[in-house]
């Protein structure tokens, strides 16, 4: 389960991006940041990593050669903000530069796999922030009952998304680039 952490000794103000910078990397967990307080997520599930790993290497084969897919790198969208998208896909040049982390005006898309203890944030939370920040498009990956894939696009105008699609049976989608996935290729194993 995801929790936000408000120990006894935060920093004065709460926490920072250069506070996640000092932070120990255990390489077990996330840490994020949401209005200053340090939100830190477990390990993730094997579901969850093995569709966020075939997606990211599907996206690559039909990826415009200007950008970059990557998976797990933080996209800071405030000194107080930063979260961990599941993939993504950034700016061929921001990611030339070997970043840990991005600004949101590098990022094309963002794709969040929604986990049990991460529901409201990837939900809801998230694709407001997102938004807010101006990135472009915004994918949701549902697990419960088979992988469900909503994708949405910025309205600039308003800073929400719109819902442009919802697929089950693969993705197929025109923005950011022309996109055709069977849902079998990001699908896990299973017995």
């Amino acid at each position: 389960m995801t929790a936000a952490l408000q120990g006894d000794h935060p920093p004065p103000g709460g926490w920072t991006v250069d506070d996640l910078d000092r932070l120990p990397d255990d390489g077990r967990r996330r840490h994020e940041l949401l209005r200053g307080n340090l939100i830190v997520s477990p390990s993730l599930t094997r579901l969850h990593q093995s569709i966020a790993l075939m997606l990211g290497a599907a996206l690559q084969e039909s990826c415009p050669a200007d950008l970059d897919v990557t998976q797990g790198v933080e996209v800071r969208l405030s000194r107080t903000r930063a979260f961990i998208p599941d993939v993504l896909v950034t700016e061929l040049d921001a990611a030339s530069r070997n970043p840990s982390h991005y600004r949101p005006h590098e990022v094309m898309l963002v794709v969040e796999i929604v986990s049990e203890g991460s529901r409201s944030i990837d939900r809801v939370l998230k694709p407001a922030l997102y938004a807010e920040a101006e990135i472009p498009y915004f994918w949701r990956i549902e697990t419960e009952s088979g992988i469900v894939v909503h994708a949405h696009k910025l309205d600039p105008a308003k800073r929400v998304y719109v819902e442009q699609a919802r697929m089950t049976d693969g993705i197929l989608v025109p923005e950011p680039w022309e996109i055709d996935i069977p849902l079998s290729r990001i699908t896990p194993r299973s017995r």
